[in-house]
């Protein structure tokens, strides 16, 4: 793989005050946040930059304004070592946003730096960076750096792919863009003669904004609904995004971007780089979001992307996590019926299932019926099933250790005899626990009522 990726936009130092709340104060209707931890993560063009740094072996370039004050410096070593940093000269400060949070929940933000930075020239380096890149994402957050001519200019020299993140207050793309990304909120700004709403007039707006900006497609982002791509005539593409259960929405239109902009320099076509950032852009919002920018993918047996995210969640709120597992080879009324139960046992359901090596050892050479990632995706698709991991051994043994659950549900004929898993479940004080089954349903009975 060769080439590297260029990330050209405002970045921002993004500041999380995080503490707890118990009390209000007397002389105010607010509450008093005590026990204050400062977590410190890049923003903006710059977050885009890291995010893309961690999901490509390519080397990410970031071009960026960069002031010469504190809040610059502290970007500068959240950056050092994940991206190569030209910063273009400029004043006005380093915009700096800083959250007030309780837990999970943003109680105020304060802001600091000017609006818009006064740009200095575009370095020769950055021009050239730009010009040779595999793949171009505009980062815009409305600071100036799209307004100006010598980086405009620099835009339309690019050999690869241009993706365009727009901003209300920023510069329209440039008209060799490949695709631009505004959410449903921008497009229907930039788009104000469009009325109405729903799919018909997302896809009007996007069709609009093709005219307007003459790019060559746009994808409007509906946050947990996925996207919809339009490429100016025709039936638009609707890419549905995965249900993700909680999680932090901040950064997820970074995360998206930066997966069209890396799957479009790996020479995808914009549909597929498309279906590529809703998925990526999932799975970031269930990691966790921006909070989780710098977490280190975890070792062990691998839950699938916002497993842990979502334990945490239910853990914090002091909830109960359950789990089970099996082939699922050709989905029944008796496993609905068993998943179903073991949701009611508690706050979330992990299903935990056997890969295909792991399932042809246990039944066959002639099975699984299902591939492994099909049958997480019809296991995903139910409303009681929370995440789907996928293990490789023979039991569950190792991914339990992994996930921990609270409770480990099955469902058969197991009543009365202690269930393999449950001296696991013992060692951290989990419970193995046996689910009525529903008779006359299994998938080896289907297989041979298929046969004859």
């Amino acid at each position: 793989m060769s080439g590297h990726v260029v990330v050209v936009g405002d970045a921002l130092l993004d500041v999380d005050l995080v503490g707890t709340a118990s009390r209000l104060t007397p002389d105010a209707p607010v509450p008093v946040i005590e026990d204050v931890e400062t977590r410190e993560r890049p923003g903006g063009a710059a977050l885009a930059a890291v995010i893309a740094a961690a999901a490509t072996p390519r080397e990410v370039v970031l071009v960026a304004p960069m002031a010469e004050d504190d809040g610059a410096a502290r970007l500068r070593a959240l950056l050092a070592g994940r991206v190569t940093l030209i910063g273009i000269p400029a004043t006005g400060g380093t915009a700096v946003k800083q959250r007030v949070r309780v837990g999970d929940h943003s109680v105020a933000r304060i802001d600091s730096g000017d609006p818009v930075a006064v740009l200095g020239p575009l370095p020769a380096e950055a021009a050239e960076a730009i010009r040779t890149a595999a793949a171009v994402l505009v980062a815009d957050y409305g600071r100036g750096t799209t307004s100006a001519p010598d980086v405009r200019a620099a835009l339309t020299t690019a050999r690869g792919p241009v993706v365009w993140d727009p901003h209300p207050r920023g510069a329209d793309p440039v008209p060799s863009s490949r695709l631009v990304t505004p959410n449903g909120a921008e497009a229907a700004r930039v788009a104000a003669d469009v009325a109405g709403a729903g799919l018909a007039a997302v896809g009007a707006r996007a069709e609009a904004l093709i005219r307007q900006w003459g790019v060559g497609a746009v994808a409007v982002t509906l946050g947990a609904r996925g996207a919809l791509l339009s490429y100016g005539e025709g039936a638009p593409m609707v890419v549905p995004a995965a249900p993700v259960t909680g999680g932090d929405p901040c950064g997820a239109g970074d995360s998206f971007a930066a997966a069209a902009a890396l799957a479009l320099a790996d020479g995808a076509v914009t549909g597929e780089a498309v279906a590529a950032a809703v998925a990526a852009a999932s799975a970031f919002v269930g990691r966790g979001g921006a909070t989780s920018w710098d977490a280190a993918p975890a070792a062990g047996a691998a839950p699938a992307p916002g497993v842990d995210a979502l334990l945490a969640r239910v853990r914090a709120a002091g909830g109960t996590v359950v789990a089970t597992g099996g082939c699922f080879d050709l989905l029944h009324a008796g496993h609905v019926a068993t998943l179903r139960a073991a949701r009611g046992l508690g706050d979330c359901l992990v299903v935990c299932i056997n890969s295909d090596a792991s399932v042809r050892r246990l039944k066959g050479p002639s099975r699984p019926l299902v591939s492994a990632p099909d049958r997480a995706r019809v296991l995903e698709a139910l409303e009681f099933v929370d995440a789907v991991v996928v293990f490789d051994e023979d039991t569950p043994a190792q991914v339990l250790d992994r996930l921990r659950p609270d409770v480990w549900a099955k469902g058969g004929d197991y009543a009365g005899a202690d269930l393999p898993e449950a001296a696991v479940l013992r060692s951290w004080g989990g419970q193995a626990v046996v689910l009525p089954y529903l008779d006359g349903h299994s998938t080896t009975a289907l297989v041979e009522r298929s046969r004859v």
